[in-house]
């Protein structure tokens, strides 16, 4: 499930608290939408600061302030030329008039599609924020609250509790910072303007398909500026896919049953190939002189091959299962530790596709279970390329000749496999750390 975020900043201002869910009472079901419609929730549309007129990060040409001016004033025929789509999806004229006819695009999302934390924060100061005291002890109290839910939903779905209540944590810090912006308003806006508009002409769909099933009421769909919506956070493609009416009520509403979002929030990571009774990974020692062109998403090899290669957790413990299969990550380099990552990270990773994001999540699963913190150091000393430094790194890979993908400033697997490579070809130690040294001869 690819999704979107600003949640980040928030998280570092909100206290830990108890899941919203557990605090907003049910009401009685909402009926689906075939008699008298509900009002739409316009009233939230000015809650964030304005666009601020200049063009995006990621140099996209669908990013220009040009061109988001250019679609802003386009955005009424851009919905309209969607009512078809809608139509053959069973949505009715007039629910679809009901939830378009007043809106007026968000373009505030445009200074926030290119800043995703989760791809240009360095891996530590990620953790920081989002694997702390107060959120593993919040994560504690629900898992004890909602024990008996949880029990039952692991016999159903074969998922770890613990990492469930992870993405709950780390997603909106159990229900605090889910967001306010309308997800019809978000999912429209993205829809007609920026550079994705048609991955979230999709997700405005399923917004609208949510509000005609009446699965939702349609005040609590509420999110991110993306559109991702509940405490765990489901993009409207995702509800559609993975959504379960968990609580029998008629309704599959992860937004304020708690029966419903943790289900749901399972059944996602169960059809993404979760394996029972697996970790998502161990954090290794990799020795100095180990080949690093080996840590590849590509390589998944018996743990059992990587100890041949040096490799050993820091604590001397063995693991448990020397056949499961893994690869090497390491994200920062022959400066911090290494992790190797099973079947259950990438199947995280189906949730969020950032490679900081699905180590946070493993990491607090261990710290709500009682594990120690990571063992080994991160090199905070170094200094973490900005937005522009990270566009820039892409961008002079791609002039020599690598591919990184679409330059956006967003590390991923490619990126790396490309810095590994320059770096062996100018006698450095291949690790795939995007350092400001690698920068500077990239330059050159």
């Amino acid at each position: 499930m690819r999704k979107t975020r600003c949640f980040l900043i928030a998280a570092v201002m909100v206290a830990a608290s108890a899941g919203a869910a557990a605090q907003n009472p049910r009401d009685g079901r909402y009926p689906a939408t075939t008699g008298t419609i509900p009002p739409p929730v316009l009233g939230r549309q000015s809650v964030a600061p304005e666009w601020s007129g200049e063009s995006g990060a990621s140099g996209h040409p669908l990013m220009t302030a040009e061109a988001i001016r250019a679609a802003a004033a386009n955005f009424r025929s851009c919905i309209e030329r969607i009512w078809p789509l809608a139509s053959r999806r069973g949505i009715t004229r007039n629910v679809f008039a009901t939830y378009t006819a007043q809106l007026t695009p968000d373009l505030r999302i445009m200074d926030l599609l290119d800043n995703q934390p989760e791809f240009t924060k360095s891996f530590w100061d990620y953790l920081d924020i989002l694997v702390t005291p107060e959120r593993i002890a919040s994560g504690r109290a629900l898992l004890e609250k909602y024990r008996t839910v949880f029990d039952t939903v692991e016999k159903a779905y074969g998922v770890d509790r613990y990492t469930v209540t992870a993405i709950w944590g780390v997603e909106t810090n159990y229900g605090a910072i889910g967001g306010e912006r309308p997800v019809i308003r978000s999912t429209a806006t993205l829809a007609c303007v920026g550079r994705r508009q048609t991955y979230f002409r999709e997700e405005f769909l399923s917004a609208l398909e949510i509000l005609q099933r009446g699965d939702v009421r349609p005040d609590r769909l509420v999110g991110s500026w993306a559109g991702a919506f509940g405490p765990t956070q489901f993009m409207p493609t995702a509800f559609k896919r993975y959504a379960v009416d968990f609580d029998h009520d008629g309704r599959r509403d992860v937004v304020d049953s708690v029966p419903d979002l943790i289900a749901s929030t399972a059944n996602n990571l169960h059809k993404a190939g979760w394996v029972n009774g697996q970790t998502w990974g161990y954090e290794v020692v990799v020795p100095a002189t180990f080949n690093f062109m080996l840590a590849d998403h590509a390589r998944m090899l018996p743990i059992r091959e990587w100890e041949h290669q040096g490799l050993a957790r820091p604590d001397g413990k063995p693991f448990p299962r020397p056949d499961d299969r893994a690869f090497l990550l390491v994200p920062a380099g022959v400066q911090g530790p290494g992790f190797l990552m099973l079947a259950n990270f990438r199947a995280i990773m189906k949730y969020n596709p950032a490679e900081a994001y699905a180590l946070a999540i493993g990491h607090l699963a261990d710290r709500l279970r009682g594990a120690p913190p990571f063992v080994q150091p991160w090199p905070r000393y170094e200094h973490v390329l900005s937005r522009t430094e990270r566009l820039e790194l892409q961008q002079l890979l791609t002039r020599h000749g690598y591919d990184v993908g679409e330059p956006d400033g967003q590390f991923g697997a490619k990126t790396r496999a490309a810095i590994r490579d320059f770096q062996a070809k100018i006698g450095q130690v291949p690790d795939g750390f995007a350092s400001a040294v690698v920068l500077e001869r990239l330059r050159k």
